[in-house]
């Protein structure tokens, strides 16, 4: 992983970009909010456009810090069956409403969805409802939010950038991609995976560009953590294992309650879970199944300021990361990043972008993905040896600090931009 540092980020002149977003405020996007935030201290004027509202109850300290005003397009095109239309017929006057329209249509033709008709309604809104002086659109996800982006661009004839990330990747066709690919002006990606995949779909024309996302290290300053007496002997103190993560397929929470259930019965751990998500219910019923329900407790959502303090208490962190059947996976996971960069040793999978970060033995833990036996070895192995623990925290410390600044990729995005305003007439 290349080695990044900080530097100037403020552009020549306050520029201003409109950025498509799937939902806003998420807290399992601290990314994209960290992101929104470097670039407004950058000097870049922003406008976050959702095309969803938010779900969450509860909200990170720096979506109150951003300043970008918030606009939400319809989530459901019959339920603003009136915006819907006023959008449609103001698009139609836009210069290149025909040419997205038909793009629409033979998109359609391939994906004859109703999913595919919401992201051609919300573009007209869109572009119906175009905030004034802002002549760039930057999408995150290159999957709905793109197309939408994609079909706004056209009819309002600004260009657009996209972030990709992970599911959006892997969960999209190849001839979507490849579409955007070519229509977009670049594209960022966070894992060299990724970066590989649609560099190839994009007949490797030099527009996609590999670009961590790194953390913001003032939020997630050292933590000085020393040697732990608990080596899962003592029923009183037991180890803690920590997992923050929505309880969805592809984080592998089935494989690590059956991992649990493997361990020796005289060993003394205990788990703590923080997040939500459709599965957690069925995730509490297993663990009752398998007998180890005592041994858990499950927070459920809970905000950055929680979630440092749970690292920080912590004695081993696991993510036990799969591929779903319908291809959908995590790139390199933020949570991962931050339990690292409070020294935290960390068990997962080889799979996506993780080993770009750890590597097995000498600063956490790999094994692979939907292997229950593998992944208790490793857990009975982290539990039973404190000093493991301190040493595998502390080198995937080390290269977080040394490779992860955030700042590298706000700066990498900014520098983006304004090649693209420098060339412009």
């Amino acid at each position: 992983m290349a080695s990044f540092m900080k530097g100037d980020m403020t552009p020549a002149l306050r520029r201003k970009i409109l950025v498509l977003v799937k939902g806003y405020p998420r807290l399992s996007e601290t990314f994209i909010a960290q992101e929104l935030r470097g670039l407004e201290q950058a000097g870049l004027e922003l406008v976050i456009v959702s095309l969803r509202q938010p779900t969450d109850l509860k909200r990170h300290p720096i979506h109150d810090e951003i300043e970008a005003p918030i606009h939400y397009l319809p989530e459901y095109l019959h339920r603003s069956p009136i915006r819907v239309l006023r959008g449609l017929i103001k698009s139609m006057t836009k210069p290149g409403f025909r040419a997205a329209f038909g793009r629409f249509l033979g998109d359609l033709r391939r994906d004859f969805t109703r999913n595919r008709v919401r992201r051609f309604g919300q573009a007209a809104v869109l572009a119906s409802e175009w905030p004034d002086g802002f002549d760039w659109l930057h999408a995150h996800f290159i999957h709905t939010p793109a197309s939408v982006a994609a079909y706004a661009s056209q009819i309002m004839d600004v260009p657009w950038t996209v972030s990709a990330h992970a599911k959006d990747i892997w969960t999209s066709p190849d001839w979507e991609l490849a579409d955007k690919l070519s229509d977009a002006r670049w594209a960022v990606t966070c894992t060299r995976s990724g970066h590989e995949h649609l560099r190839d779909l994009s007949g490797k024309n030099g527009r996609v560009h590999l670009s961590y996302h790194g953390l913001n290290l003032d939020r997630f300053p050292h933590f000085p953590r020393s040697l732990s007496p608990r080596d899962g002997t003592q029923p009183d103190d037991p180890v803690t294992i920590l997992s923050v993560g929505r309880a969805v397929g592809k984080k592998g929470y089935d494989t690590l309650l059956n991992a649990f259930a493997l361990l020796p019965p005289n060993l003394n751990w205990r788990f703590i879970h923080a997040g939500d998500g459709g599965q957690r219910s069925k995730l509490q019923h297993l663990a009752e199944t398998l007998n180890i329900s005592e041994k858990i407790t499950w927070l459920g959502a809970v905000n950055q300021t929680e979630v440092l303090d749970n690292y920080r208490s912590a004695d081993v962190f696991a993510l036990a990361c799969r591929i779903s059947p319908d291809g959908d996976r995590d790139g390199l996971p933020n949570v991962l990043v931050e339990a690292a960069s409070q020294g935290l040793a960390c068990i997962s999978t080889s799979i996506s972008g993780i080993p770009e970060l750890f590597r097995d033995g000498e600063n956490g833990l790999l094994v692979r993905p939907d292997d229950p036996h593998a992944l208790a070895q490793a857990l009975e192995r982290a539990i039973k040896a404190p000093d493991l623990r301190l040493r595998l925290g502390a080198e995937a410390e080390r290269n977080v600090r040394e490779t992860l600044d955030y700042h590298a990729s706000v700066g990498q995005l900014v520098s983006l931009f304004e090649a693209e305003w420098e060339a412009a007439p």
